[in-house]
This record gives C-alpha cells, sequence and structure tokens, in this order.
C-alpha cells in the first residue's frame, strides 16, 4: 500500500504537534511537512508534493480558503478542513467545503490533548477518505465532516422499528437525499436546478453540528427552492427543502393530511448522527409509494438499506453514477443490494425530481 505524504497547515504549533502525533501513528500515513501558514506550506511543497493537506481556516498573511482555491487552480489536491467548532467559524468552512474541500474534522478550542483519544479515528478516516478521491469530480460538481467518537456500528434498528407498508398513493409526496462525501457540492447542484414549486425534500448531508446551519443558509441564497436546517415538527412542503440537523437525527412522519418532520437525539446508526438511513426508514414507513428516494456521493453504505426499505415499500429510487460521484460508496452499495432502480448522472438529478413533481401533479 502506498504510503500516504501529509502537509499540516495551520497556524497553532500545538494543533500540528497534535494532529502530527495522531497520523504518525497510522499505517500507511507520514507526515511530510506542516506549515504555520500557507505561504511557508507552498515554500515546502516545492520540495515535496503532499497527497493530502489538512488545512486550518483561520490563519495570518493568508487565509486557507484563498490558499484552497489556489491549490485548486493550479494543482488540484485533496485538502481536509480542520476547524474549530464554532458558529462563526462554519460559514467560512461551508466557504471551503464550496471551493472542493472533501472532509470536515473538527478540532476543539481547548483539550487538545484529548483529541488524541477522542477523534484520532476520525482524522485519519478523513484523510484516507480524501486520498481516494476524484478532484475532477470535485471540480465537476461546484469547482466529514466530522464523525462522532467510535462507537458500536449500529442499524436504523437502533431508532424506529422496520418499516411496514405504508399507505396507498396520495396527492402529497416527498422527495428523501442522503449524501456524504462531496455531497456539500452535488446537494448545490440538485437544489439550484430546482424551481420554487418542486416537491418538498427532506435532506441528510453528514456534517458536523453547527455547520448545518450555516450550509442550509448559504443554499437559501443560492436557490429558488427554500433552504433551512431541519427544526422539530416542520413541515414538508413543495418548494421548501429541510436538512437535517449536524448531530441530529432527521425522521418523516405523516400528521393527517401533513408531512412533518422529527429532530431528535439518539446513537448513531453506520456511525453516523444524522444517519441517511434512518431518514430513508422513516419515508419508507409513513409515505412509502408516495415518495422519491435520491442517493448521492458518499464513502461507506450508510443510505444503501434504506432506499432498498424505501423500494420495497414502493417509492421511486434513483442514485448517482459511478461516473459523477465523488465517492461512489452509498451509492454503489444500494445497487448492490438492488436499491436503485435509476443510476442518473449528477447533472439529471434535477430533471429527475422535477419529473416526478410533474408526475405527481405538484407544481
Amino acid at each position: 500500500m502506498k504510503t500516504l505524504g501529509v502537509m499540516i497547515v495551520d497556524d497553532s504549533a500545538t494543533v500540528r504537534q497534535v494532529l502530527s502525533g495522531v497520523l504518525a501513528e497510522a499505517p500507511g500515513i507520514e507526515v511530510i511537512a506542516t506549515a504555520p501558514d500557507p505561504i511557508f506550506a507552498r515554500q515546502k511543497m516545492e520540495r515535496r508534493w503532499p497527497d493530502v493537506v489538512v488545512l486550518d481556516v483561520e490563519m495570518p498573511r493568508m487565509d486557507g480558503i484563498t490558499f484552497l482555491k489556489q491549490l485548486m487552480a493550479e494543482r488540484p489536491t485533496p485538502v481536509v478542513i480542520c476547524s474549530t467548532l464554532t458558529e462563526k467559524g462554519a460559514a467560512t468552512t461551508m466557504e471551503a467545503l464550496a471551493a472542493g474541500a472533501v472532509e470536515i474534522v473538527t478540532k476543539p478550542r481547548m483539550g487538545l490533548k484529548q483529541f488524541l483519544t477522542d477523534a484520532a479515528d476520525d482524522l485519519v478516516r478523513a484523510v484516507r477518505a480524501a486520498a481516494g478521491v476524484d478532484l475532477q469530480r470535485v471540480a465537476h460538481t461546484t469547482a466529514a465532516r466530522a464523525k462522532p467518537r467510535p462507537e458500536p456500528r449500529r442499524t436504523a434498528d437502533a431508532i424506529l422499528p422496520p418499516a411496514h407498508r405504508a399507505m396507498e398513493v396520495t396527492t402529497d409526496r416527498v422527495v428523501a437525499v442522503g449524501a456524504s462525501t462531496g455531497g456539500v457540492q452535488a446537494l448545490e447542484v440538485v437544489l439550484r436546478g430546482l424551481p420554487p414549486t418542486a416537491p418538498g425534500l427532506v435532506i441528510v448531508q453528514h456534517m458536523p453540528e453547527k455547520f448545518t446551519a450555516a450550509f442550509a443558509a448559504r443554499l437559501d441564497q443560492l436557490c429558488a427552492v427554500e433552504v433551512r436546517e431541519a427544526a422539530d415538527r416542520d413541515r414538508v412542503l413543495p418548494g421548501r427543502a429541510l436538512i437535517a440537523p449536524g448531530g441530529r437525527h432527521l425522521l418523516l412522519h405523516r400528521c393527517g393530511a401533513q408531512y412533518r418532520v422529527e429532530v431528535m437525539d439518539g446513537p448513531v446508526v453506520n456511525r453516523h448522527r444524522p444517519s441517511v438511513d434512518v431518514l430513508f426508514r422513516s419515508v419508507a414507513r409513513c409515505a412509502g409509494a408516495n415518495a422519491l428516494g435520491v442517493l448521492l456521493t458518499g464513502m461507506g453504505d450508510d443510505g444503501a438499506r434504506g432506499l432498498k426499505e424505501m423500494r420495497d415499500a414502493g417509492a421511486e429510487t434513483v442514485a448517482q453514477d459511478e461516473a459523477s460521484s465523488v465517492v461512489y460508496g452509498m451509492p454503489k452499495e444500494a445497487v448492490k443490494l438492488g436499491a436503485v432502480q435509476r443510476s442518473l448522472p449528477l447533472t439529471a438529478m434535477a430533471d429527475e425530481v422535477i419529473r416526478y413533481g410533474a408526475v405527481c401533479g405538484v407544481g
């Protein structure tokens, strides 16, 4: 296995030391250089170019976003954003993801030493995932996440029981979307392509808490549909997209003649909270044939089983194809399970949602 050369760029000497220590313990990863800012980083990169860059956002002399944009324009390189978990920094981190960064790892403002035991696996996993990303596909889509401390792998059974057969077809429809690595860019492509009359959407994007509000706000400014971070009991309406808050699960419920969402705590499922499987199972249970399931780019298999449950309940199901996926993990697993009726390129997904809405008489 090829050894991955990693560069760490952060103005904090303590952060550089801690991150270097975490990565040094991982087989197949070598920290080839560290730098306190992008100017020093570029000088060191001329001597040996890294396979992955772990990058802070707020630094002296040059900020991380400017540096990231330069890298993507001159020599595209996988970048993992290592950012402090704050509301203030979330919007900036979203800008970095939109510019081409492929993963987020959150670092605490205090207790960095504890980071060694709490988030070592998350950082290593993010670096390895970033190294496997096809940056040409990132560029095509517009140019994570931090994961909780490793816990026993759970299925959606930890949140709600398997789906029973939902009601017959009704006039109210919902589109359920799941995404992970590469999903920030992919969701922007899909949502920007939708008119304000599009069917209501419920979305899980693997992302840390505090970042999803900024992510939703950014998309809301760019899109004709309303995009917001979901709150408990929000209605699912045409022209509205509800994004699961980071660190909490999102479920769909039928309340009389209305669809509403539940935002809840609970154990991680498939190493994620929010989990796509949890959302998709809830949609299978209460919407059944009244739903469209969409699984986009992402590492791992979260959402594959849930999409199969949706299809078994009568829903239409589509997945992003390999050629347009930044990481063809989640869609691939869904295809293997027989959960996917059609695999489509990312550029066709908005039209698929519009087609579904038109068939259902939405808009």
